[in-house]
């Protein structure tokens, strides 16, 4: 690897840091296959790591794809959208830390997040329309979950940015804070999370995942009867508290 994706493991969080900052972390073939392998490693891992940070070097998280490699072929068919799937259906909790400039592919990537934190620098725009093109990394199907569909429609039709404060207001984001703070509210949410049962967590991820476009009924029953049950450690746990 050549460290356009960096790792670091503290206290069962892994944080993943995007390090091509001169390139504003645009999306290249070599950072997707970095990004591809930690993604590997971080599904391997279990639950030795109990939640998994996404971050980026420099004052921009993402630019987008990289244009230049605009027509080079990847290394399989929908390559960068199966690697943004692989971390949304990552067994552990992703948190992504965004600040400057969000733009389409990195807005889909960050979308592959499920809690979203920004800084008051971030700018989050869909950026598809003033090249000619139409988002097959997931963005048509992501944005509106996370938005609601008139929203997302907006955002898609107009690309115009959605700073950090209005990113939090219609749901984009799940926090909006001073960017001299963004790694450490980060941090805290990462921390309260890891120190969560894993059992529990990795469970209420799954359930959310698979119940997320059933109707209530069939939802309340999925959960019944696909429930992961009580962890290995309640007993112990329990105890703790008293």
């Amino acid at each position: 690897m050549s460290d356009l994706v960096l790792r670091e493991d503290r206290g069962g969080v892994a944080t993943l840091t995007l390090n091509r900052a001169d390139k504003r972390n645009a999306l290249n073939l070599a950072l997707w296959g970095e990004l591809d392998a930690h993604v590997d490693a971080l599904a391997a891992a279990g639950d030795a790591i109990g939640v998994v940070v996404l971050r980026a070097a420099g004052p921009v998280f993402c630019a987008g794809n990289d244009l230049k490699e605009r027509g080079v072929a990847a290394p399989r068919p929908h390559y960068q959208a199966s690697i943004v799937t692989r971390l949304a259906d990552l067994p552990q909790p992703v948190i992504v830390a965004v600040q400057g400039g969000c733009f389409t592919g990195g807005l889909e990537l960050a979308l592959a997040g499920d809690i979203i934190v920004a800084g008051e620098s971030a700018s989050f725009a869909d950026t598809h329309g003033k090249f000619g093109l139409v988002p097959i990394w997931g963005m048509s199907q992501r944005l509106p979950r996370r938005v609601g569909a008139w929203k997302a429609r907006e955002i898609s039709f107009t690309g115009l940015p959605v700073p950090g404060r209005e990113a939090a207001r219609i749901g984009l984001a799940n926090h909006c804070v001073p960017d001299a703070e963004l790694d450490s509210a980060t941090r805290t949410l990462a921390e309260a999370i890891a120190g969560q049962s894993r059992h529990s967590v990795f469970a209420y991820k799954r359930l959310y995942r698979e119940q997320a476009d059933l109707p209530l009924a069939a939802g309340l029953a999925h959960e019944v009867f696909n429930s992961a049950g009580v962890a290995p450690d309640f007993a112990e746990r329990v105890a703790k508290q008293f």
